[in-house]
C-alpha cells in the first residue's frame, strides 16, 4: 500500500541519516506522491508527502491534497501517512509531479511559473495525446525560463485512464 511504503521509507531515511554528524541528526527527506492503479476496479490508491495528485476529468482539474509533511525527519514524523482511494473514470488523466515546474523562474518579470498557471496549462492540454502534452509542457517551460538557469528538478507524470 502506498501509505505503508512511505511510512517505511521515512523510518529508513531517519534511521540511516541519524548519524550524519549534524546537530539535527539527519534532518533531511523528500517530497513525493506514490500511486497504485487498480485497472480492474478503475481505482487509484495514493499517499502523498507535500506533493498533490491532480486528475483532469473532462475540463475540470480535481486536486487531491497531500499530507503536509515530507518523507524524512520532521516535527510530524510520528504521524502516519494517509492512504486515499479515488474512483477513476475513462478518459481521466492522472498527474503526479514535483514542484520543479511551478517553482521555475522566468517570464517577463522573472517570477515563478506557479501552480495556478500549471493547472491551467494541464487542463488545456489533457485531451491531447501524451506525446503532444510532453511537447507543450517542454516548450512552455523552456519559453518561460528563457535565459534563466533551471532551479530544480522537473518531473511530471501523466497517465490517461482507458
Amino acid at each position: 500500500e502506498p501509505a505503508d511504503i512511505l511510512n517505511y521509507t521515512r523510518n529508513e531515511i531517519i534511521s540511516r541519516l541519524k548519524k550524519d554528524g549534524s546537530a539535527e541528526g539527519g534532518k533531511d527527506g523528500m517530497d513525493c506522491s506514490l500511486i497504485v492503479l487498480n485497472k480492474e476496479r478503475n481505482q487509484l490508491s495514493y499517499a502523498a508527502a507535500n506533493n498533490p495528485i491532480w486528475i483532469v476529468r473532462d475540463t475540470i482539474l480535481l486536486e487531491f491534497a497531500p499530507d503536509k509533511m515530507p518523507v524524512g525527519k520532521h516535527e510530524k514524523d510520528q504521524i502516519p501517512f494517509t492512504q486515499h482511494n479515488i474512483d477513476l473514470k475513462s478518459g481521466d488523466v492522472v498527474y503526479t509531479l514535483t514542484d520543479g515546474m511551478a517553482d521555475q523562474f522566468g517570464g517577463p518579470k522573472g517570477k515563478k511559473f506557479m501552480y495556478k498557471q500549471l493547472k491551467e496549462l494541464l487542463v488545456s492540454i489533457a485531451h491531447l495525446p501524451t506525446k503532444d502534452q510532453h511537447e507543450r509542457l517542454y516548450n512552455s517551460l523552456k519559453n518561460w525560463r528563457g535565459n534563466l538557469e533551471q532551479v530544480d528538478d522537473v518531473c511530471l507524470i501523466g497517465i490517461r485512464i482507458g
